[in-house]
């Protein structure tokens, strides 16, 4: 399987709410960069944690997403419009009240040993406050 088709099952998988389908497809060593300058998070136990706490406080479903790939095969690069619910309040965040919100946003993934070893993902995070917060 090619790293693009390893990247397009996984986001299958996360439109599905298929958690385990997308750990399947993510090495035990995964980087996981976050948005907003957090700390990354190393390991597939973090990267889980993050998953669970990410399916309690929000429903989310990817569309418009369009895939590009590098020379090497490598590394994949998706656009995507996030269309979700705000479901449950995080810590500095404004309350939940299963706000619907449409943020574009985008990640880079890095393949090795046929699992996805690098995800970063970027979005206007100030843009989604003021999406939940109208």
């Amino acid at each position: 399987m090619t790293a693009l088709e390893i990247v397009q099952q996984y986001y299958n998988a996360f439109n599905r709410e298929d958690w385990e389908g997308m750990l399947t497809l993510v090495h035990p060593n995964v980087r996981h960069e976050p948005n907003q300058s957090e700390e990354p998070r190393i390991g597939l136990v973090k990267f889980t944690q993050f998953l669970q706490h990410m399916d309690a406080s929000y429903e989310e479903e990817l569309t418009d997403m369009v895939f590009f790939t590098e020379d090497k095969g490598n590394r994949v690069a998706v656009e995507f419009v996030v269309n979700g619910v705000y479901k449950k309040a995080e810590a500095g965040l404004p309350p939940a009240r299963n706000q619907q919100y449409q943020l574009p946003a985008a990640a880079f993934l890095e393949v090795k040993e046929g699992k996805i070893f690098r995800i970063t993902t970027y979005y206007n995070l100030t843009l989604w406050i003021k999406l939940v917060s109208s």
